[in-house]
């Protein structure tokens, strides 16, 4: 998608559409993991956007009667790639239904994290946050669940506690968000009463125990929140007055004030999300996207209410862009290139949705106009529509005394219930709600509050709202703007950014509405294939030419077929290109070219045929070139032998050779020889490894030496392997390799070299020591105390600062699944080191900004080094699922690692490290 196998690079979106419960979330998350696999690149980030998904769907998704797992949300996730690898990952959510959080219909529940925290969460912990029996708690009605339904709730929310451990939460901030919640919760069952003297409202009797654990949980005052709930505070003429609610005024504030409590969380969560996934890449290099939009279905309930209608406007907008592209802009350029074509109707939506977002007298706009007036109705909003409206084939005004409307959208006609609309278009809080949890004690809630809302709804925690001094009536700048501007706003920017990629549809088709697994209504399914306008898109497929690149652009991507230098980019070109493949079907405009879907798949096997013969070519020239080097080499060598005196015979010379030899990286052991002499004819010679240029200098060092030589001892300093060529003068050549970082196979049988660090020298050296002593610094100052045990001592698997080789040693003589985990010696961090069959596998071991514990690769954070080496004693580490058993002895203990770190000098300033 990237531009590999078909045209050059471009950002790309994938539009998942289709009606509520046919599998977009589903889908969602398939293809994401389908593109983290071709990724292979930084495999924490990789697992950290996994991780996004469940954790969304826990604070987004709810139950209702056509989905258990339905979203209630849409979001569109943005992939940044950089070198064809994964950098980092932007969301963008739209319209979270916050009404659910008050108010569920029947056979719905609310979000999924309320029956998680209820079922997940200890005894201990519940009553830490204030939680009692969920069968009290008037936001979830009561329903709770089986048993059986009881430990798959406690499972997500393990799933959801590892997600917001693997992106990055702090553990401070999970408390908090867990005690708004529990916040939420509370402040629902607080109900109010008439005030017998003044007429106005006061909490009952059997609530003033909600109002004082919401208001804990919350982190504020009591009598501050009553406040809140009661009455309204305004300013006029540097004067208070104080209205007094009705009882209706009253739930309808507290029913604000928890929606807009969880909408923050909910936006918080996102804007968190986007901070711990943003990209560090080269600025000097650009970007490329492929963009995921999952976004609610097409829904039609027995109720449908305001949030409804937005719902299937987004949809109405994702089929006009269908539309657009598939049907409109592809017979408009058959018809500008003169190609023969009979043109395909669809059905165009495009009435409807000037209907919906027309100004000034669409619905939404008349929505504004109508919220605007104090005075107004929801009655007045609806005799609004029915007179502006009437002349319409689209809007059907309801007949009797029903307060709503009918829209006949593309995909059947709807019929709305009016109650509501303005409310839930005003989004009202009540006046003195900023203030009061901006000072609150729970630092989450001051932080979501102190925020600023975007003209999308998008909310800004690094951006204060701006506050006029007496007018807290006004909440914060983005007060005005209404819930269907905001959901309009941020519309209109997602299809700007879609209209920027090449698109690609996913189009999900329910297969029945009883929630069945493998039953399949095809009245139901052919249904949504007429309205989607699938049955004429098949049709355009199967006659179109779905890939229509320019001739600049084909010529400069299929020139190389031609194998010539300096292919022009021509029309002339192009005919070229086509007329020496064997494709057929394809058509020649004014200005490009018209391709079949299967053509662009052909002609990638043309290209990868002549790389593959481009490789063939390569391997054969650089085998001849190499086998002429190493002849070369041969004669120079035997012409030397022939001329040097033996250097058994001049002592000096030996002394000499052993003092110059040059250091060369000590080899891994190798599997034991059937003979031990280096000259035995019998033993096939080992296939020799590529030298580094270090073994090279040593090589003729020792022969420039060499006289007529059957063995030669090799100095300590070069622990090289050694085998022999026999020439016809007698003369035996050396021939040494140095080791390579894949070469890890262990040799039980060798005894293993004496543990140390090979000596280092120049700029080399003191960059190692440097990274060397600030990551001592870094265990001792922030790790040591966390991995000591209870009696002082540290676990028999920790080891100090060892190399690679120093551990692979420690476990030469082990049994299978021994393990160790060793300190980085150039990093913050460590590294597991596991004895595996026949070689020593090497794990890295992160430690997050959150001070959770992950090897990379792993989708699962720990609290402490050592429950993650609990946890994979029973569960395999991936991808070869080995399970760690035995733990090794301690060789170099971090109490030496502690001592090394006191007598290191420490730098004067922090960043010479």
């Amino acid at each position: 998608m990237l531009g590999r196998g078909g045209g050059g690079p471009r950002n790309q979106c994938i539009l998942i559409s289709g009606e509520s419960g046919a599998g977009k979330t589903e889908s969602t998350k398939l293809l994401l993991q389908h593109i983290m696999n071709l990724c292979k690149g930084n495999s924490q980030l990789e697992q950290q956007i996994l991780q996004v998904n469940p954790l969304l769907e826990a604070f987004g998704n709810a139950q209702t009667v056509m989905n258990d797992n339905s979203s209630r949300f849409g979001k569109y996730i943005q992939l940044r790639f950089q070198r064809n690898t994964v950098q980092g990952a932007k969301l963008n959510e739209y319209l979270l239904e916050k009404s659910r959080v008050v108010r569920q219909d029947t056979g719905e529940r609310n979000f999924h994290i309320f029956y998680y925290m209820f079922a997940g969460l200890s005894a201990e912990q519940k009553e830490m946050y204030g939680l009692l029996d969920p069968s009290l708690y008037r936001y979830i009605s009561g329903r709770f669940g089986t048993q059986e339904v009881a430990e798959h709730w406690k499972l997500k929310y393990q799933e959801v506690c590892n997600a917001l451990d693997m992106v990055g939460f702090q553990e401070q901030e999970q408390v908090d968000m867990q005690a708004i919640l529990a916040g939420v919760l509370s402040l629902g069952n607080v109900t109010f009463e008439p005030e017998e003297s003044n007429g106005s409202v006061k909490v009952s009797e059997a609530s003033q125990g909600w109002l004082k654990a919401a208001a804990g949980q919350f982190g504020v005052q009591e009598d501050e929140l009553l406040k809140c709930l009661i009455c309204t505070t305004s300013v006029t003429r540097g004067e208070q007055i104080q209205r007094f609610h009705t009882q209706q005024q009253a739930e309808d504030a507290r029913d604000s004030i928890a929606k807009v409590a969880y909408g923050r969380v909910f936006g918080w969560i996102v804007c968190k999300i986007n901070e711990l996934l943003a990209e560090n890449v080269d600025p000097d290099v650009e970007l490329r996207e492929i963009g995921i939009l999952d976004i609610f279905g097409f829904e039609n309930f027995a109720v449908n209410r305001f949030e409804q209608l937005c719902i299937n406007l987004a949809n109405e907008q994702l089929q006009h862009f269908f539309n657009h592209h598939i049907f409109q802009l592809e017979q408009a350029a058959y018809k500008e290139e003169g190609l023969p074509w009979e043109t395909i109707t669809f059905n165009n939506n495009e009435p409807i949705l000037n209907l919906l977002l027309a100004k000034p007298l669409g619905l939404l706009s008349l929505l504004d106009e109508q919220s605007a007036f104090p005075q107004a109705t929801d009655k007045t909003f609806v005799d609004k529509l029915n007179s502006s409206f009437k002349e319409s084939l689209h809007f059907q005004p309801a007949r009797g005394r029903v307060l709503g409307f009918s829209i006949i959208h593309y995909a059947g006609k709807v019929q709305y219930a009016a109650r509501g609309f303005l409310e839930k278009n005003r989004d009202t809080v009540p006046a003195s709600v900023r203030g009061l949890f901006i000072n609150s004690v729970t630092p989450l809630l001051s932080v979501l509050f102190t925020a600023t809302v975007s003209r999308t709804g998008t909310l800004m925690p690094h951006v204060k709202a701006k506050v006029v001094p007496g007018a807290d009536d006004k909440f914060n700048s983005t007060r005005k703007q209404s819930a269907g501007a905001q959901f309009r706003h941020s519309l209109m920017v997602l299809m700007e950014r879609m209209y920027s990629a090449n698109p690609h549809f996913v189009r999900c088709i329910k297969p029945n509405s009883q929630k069945e697994p493998g039953v399949l209504d095809s009245q139901v399914v052919l249904l949504q294939l007429r309205y989607n306008g699938l049955l004429e898109t098949i049709r355009i497929r199967r006659d179109g030419f779905s890939w229509r690149p320019s001739f600049e652009e084909f010529a400069e991507r299929y020139g190389i077929l031609l194998v010539k230098p300096g292919v022009p980019l021509t029309k002339e070109s192009c005919l070229e290109i086509l007329q020496s493949t064997e494709l057929k079907g394809w058509i020649c405009g004014k200005s490009r070219l018209f391709f079949k879907y299967w053509h662009q798949e052909q002609l990638a096997k043309y290209v990868e045929r002549l790389e593959r013969a481009a490789v063939i070519i390569q391997k054969v020239f650089r085998g001849f070139r190499c086998k002429k080097s190493f002849l070369k080499l041969l004669a120079e060598l035997r012409a030397q032998a022939q001329q040097v005196v033996p250097i058994h015979s001049d002592p000096e010379r030996v002394h000499w050779c052993e003092r110059n030899s040059l250091p060369v990286p000590m080899p891994r052991k190798r599997r034991p020889q059937s003979s031990p002499h280096p000259c035995d004819q019998s033993q096939q010679p080992p296939v020799p490894r590529p030298r580094s240029k270090l073994t090279e200098v040593a090589i003729l060092a020792l022969l420039g030496a060499l006289s007529q030589v059957c063995w030669f001892p090799a100095p300590s300093t070069f622990c090289m392997h050694v085998f022999c060529m026999q020439s016809q003068e007698n003369v035996v050549i050396l021939v040494m390799r140095s080791s390579t970082p894949f070469d890890n196979f262990l040799n039980p049988s060798v005894p293993p070299p004496v543990l140390g660090t090979e000596e280092q020298t120049g700029e080399e050296a003191k960059m190692r020591k440097l990274k060397r002593g600030a990551t001592l610094r870094w265990f001792t100052e922030t790790q040591a105390q966390k991995v000591m045990q209870d009696d002082g001592a540290f676990p028999s698997w920790l080891q100090g600062m060892i190399s690679r080789r120093e551990a692979e040693n420690l476990l030469i003589d082990k049994p299978l699944g021994c393990f160790l985990v060793r300190i980085s010696q150039s990093r913050p961090g460590y590294i597991l080191t596991y004895r595996g069959e026949g070689r020593c596998r090497h794990y890295m071991i992160q430690v997050q900004p959150n001070a959770r514990y992950v090897i990379l690769g792993e989708a699962r954070a720990h609290a402490s080094l050592t429950e993650l080496v609990r946890y994979h004693q029973h569960v395999g580490i991936q991808p070869f699922m080995e399970r760690l058993t035995v733990p090794c002895g301690q060789w170099h203990t971090c109490s030496a690692v502690v001592q090394e770190d006191q007598e290191l000098p420490k730098p004067a300033d922090p960043t010479e490290e």
